[in-house]
């Protein structure tokens, strides 16, 4: 049995000029231990989708699936309360920009343990106990001075290494990690999908990892799933992906990495579907 399974999963936000489709029938699998990349450039759907799983999307959103089921459990027929027993526990997802997404009213310890106080039978000693354990895990410097942090006074690579903390506090089975190394400088990058991989490896979780960074697909995923405007062009293995796409979308993602840039301009993927829409008419 998968992991989770999706079919047929659509997400609609109401507007002021009527509904606008995000995701348009998007089919997933991933099995346990599985690295799953879900690719796509800004708008494709890709966090919405992700999202709609966690059940963090505002009233104003339409979400249908034919399936989604974690473990054989129908998400779509939880009750609120029973979803939450999941969420947060199970499935855990990493967050865009951590910084933005830590309560800055709350210390770094706090955010932490109401995590493990929500989900887990720890005592109050028990949880901070393991905060520390967790912090020491992701490699967060002096981690029993920094449970008293704000998290203003961290730096985006620590931020985002306590988003990472949070999320495998209960060691989730699934593991979401959206866009994990955005606005951070190169060598944080490294250390940050270094640690996830660790982290996915050691705890035999399912990592789905949104991104729209190919360099970050060869080197971590299993397998991809490649989005363009709420619609999923296509699914292979990695390496299949990279040495013969079957879209013309992958094939401009692919063309628009920098190895692949003609004299001092690098192309772009509107420039790769212009040319091939320019093809086809001839």
């Amino acid at each position: 049995m998968a992991l989770l399974t999706i079919k047929n999963l659509t997400v609609s936000f109401d507007t002021s000029t009527g509904p606008f489709m995000a995701v348009k029938g998007i089919d997933l699998a991933i099995e346990k231990r599985e690295v799953l990349a879900i690719v796509g450039e800004s708008g494709s759907g890709k966090s919405v989708a992700m999202l709609a799983v966690m059940g963090l999307l505002p009233n104003t959103a339409t979400v249908t699936a034919d399936v989604m089921e974690f473990e054989g459990i129908n998400l779509l027929t939880q009750t609120p309360s029973q979803r939450r027993e999941i969420i947060g526990r199970d499935i855990a997802m990493i967050f865009q920009e951590p910084i933005a997404s830590l309560n800055p009213c709350f210390s770094v310890g706090f955010q932490l343990m109401e995590t493990l106080r929500q989900h887990t039978s720890l005592s109050a000693s028990e949880r901070e106990t393991r905060a520390v354990e967790l912090l020491t895990l992701v490699g967060i410097p002096d981690p029993k001075a920094r449970l008293n942090a704000y998290p203003h006074q961290m730096s985006g690579g620590q931020c985002q290494r306590v988003m990472i903390a949070i999320a495998i506090s209960c060691n989730p089975k699934l593991l979401i990690a959206d866009e994990p190394t955005t606005a951070l400088d190169v060598t944080i990058q490294k250390q940050i999908l270094d640690l996830l991989m660790r982290l996915q490896a050691e705890h035999g979780m399912g990592l789905i990892m949104i991104t729209h960074d190919m360099g970050v697909v060869a080197e971590t995923a299993d397998r991809v799933i490649v989005q363009y405007k709420g619609q999923k062009m296509e699914e292979a293995d990695v390496l299949t992906l990279f040495e013969n796409p079957a879209s013309n979308y992958t094939r401009a993602l692919l063309s628009a990495l920098p190895e692949n840039a003609v004299g001092d301009r690098l192309p772009t993927v509107a420039d790769f579907m212009a040319k091939q829409n320019a093809e086809a008419m001839q």
